[in-house]
């Protein structure tokens, strides 16, 4: 598995030099690992607000916009059930992906 996601997929052509140079300076190697060890240890799935109680110390947006690149990768999969979260509406229910090692 290969964890991290280049900076330029993170921002629009259009984004201002600080939203670019921010960027460059997000680890998201280490961030897509906790986000997908996290997931991992909820073997039935789980959803973004499970995540999000794992790792309160990071902010919001640093965990929730690793989804989107676990997703890309095919290293989890959105199973097609939710659940109620915190606010009382429904997330949808994220797992990891079983890899063949044969």
């Amino acid at each position: 598995m290969e964890f991290g996601t280049i900076w330029k997929k993170l921002v629009r052509r259009k984004d201002p030099q600080t939203s670019q140079d921010a960027a460059k300076l997000v680890n998201t190697t280490k961030m897509e690992q906790v986000v997908y060890e996290v997931i991992a240890s909820y073997p039935q799935g789980c959803i973004q607000d499970e995540v999000l109680a794992q790792l309160m110390s990071y902010p919001y947006s640093t965990v929730t916009a690793r989804f989107k690149a676990l997703l890309d990768k095919g290293y989890i999969v959105d199973t097609g059930l939710t659940r109620p979260g915190k606010s009382g509406r429904n997330q949808r229910v994220l797992m990891i992906k079983e890899f063949d090692n044969a």
